[in-house]
């Protein structure tokens, strides 16, 4: 375990926050060394190669051996730090949000051009972000879309306190805001899109989820039940009555899911419409519109 003798230069604290967690079996170990040293010291990457020999506050390197301490305790990192960035974003974290991944980037990257498309067309873009968390999908478009609005619905309110305050940090409050809703149960009006990263892991699967997400994410942002699908049947079942005429309701899915999420949907009268993979090549997101409103453009272009 670290103690208060840490080393007070730059590249020794590096060196000794590393070493500590490769003797811990940490797989990232030189990842999580620097990410840790460089926030709590305020140092660069560049200060690190350039100038190793830097002298590191008493007051730095106790938070560093603190942050050092929390995370050979299983801590993920970005928990110790209290955010993520995400699309751009840098997101506070809470006990009741999921970390968001680089994995949700891919729903954003899905969704994105019908926004600009909604927004250019209407002149506005109405999103429902059900099971908000930290408001990451639903602020990262807002980022990229001036002319989007956003209602990021959970069942937390700590979580809707968290993504209030990302969304105030953002400079995207003005265009969103928060309900407290157990999927469709207190929402109100209609969306050209809804979207979410629903809980999809199976119950049975929860126990060997790795320590430092069981632990530390909040699960029932994670448990599906037993089959994983249970929040996509109750997303798929109502989803029609909020939708816009032309609407899109979109989903996060976990990486062998996409024929199993796919029949729920069309159960429920939807339509694959697009898809795509994260950065490992796994499929990640799916999209979805009413197999009527699809028939309906069919018969008019006939």
């Amino acid at each position: 375990m670290p103690d208060d003798r840490a080393p007070r230069t730059l590249g020794a604290l590096l060196a000794y926050v590393r070493k500590a967690l490769e003797n811990a079996g940490k797989a990232e170990a030189a990842l999580d060394a620097r990410i840790l040293v460089e926030h709590f010291t305020g140092a660069s990457r560049t200060d690190a190669v350039l100038d190793p020999g830097r002298a590191v506050g008493e007051e730095a390197a106790l938070a560093v051996t603190e942050a050092l301490r929390r995370r050979l305790a299983g801590e993920p990192v970005y928990r110790i730090l209290g955010f993520r960035e995400f699309h751009g974003l840098k997101l506070s974290l809470s006990s009741e949000t999921l970390e968001p991944r680089p994995d949700t980037e891919a729903l954003v990257d899905l969704v994105l051009p019908f926004v600009r498309d909604a927004a250019a067309r209407d002149g506005a873009c109405r999103i429902l972000d059900l099971g908000t968390g930290t408001g990451a999908i639903a602020l990262a478009l807002l980022k990229e879309v001036e002319a989007a609005e956003a209602i990021g619905a959970d069942i937390s309110s700590q979580a809707l306190a968290t993504a209030r305050a990302n969304a105030d940090i953002s400079g995207n409050g003005g265009r969103f805001r928060t309900v407290c809703s157990d999927w469709f149960s207190d929402i109100e009006g209609r969306f050209h899109l809804v979207v979410s990263n629903p809980p999809y892991i199976r119950s049975d699967d929860m126990l060997h989820l790795q320590p430092e997400v069981r632990n530390f994410d909040p699960l029932r942002a994670l448990d599906g039940g037993a089959d994983g699908l249970h929040a996509y049947r109750q997303i798929a079942a109502r989803a029609n009555e909020f939708l816009m005429d032309g609407g899109l309701v979109a989903v996060e899915i976990g990486h062998d899911q996409r024929e199993e999420v796919t029949v729920v949907f069309r159960a429920a009268g939807f339509m694959l419409a697009d898809s795509t993979r994260d950065l490992a090549g796994n499929d990640r997101a799916l999209a979805f519109r009413p197999l009527e409103a699809v028939q309906k453009t069919l018969g008019n272009r006939g």
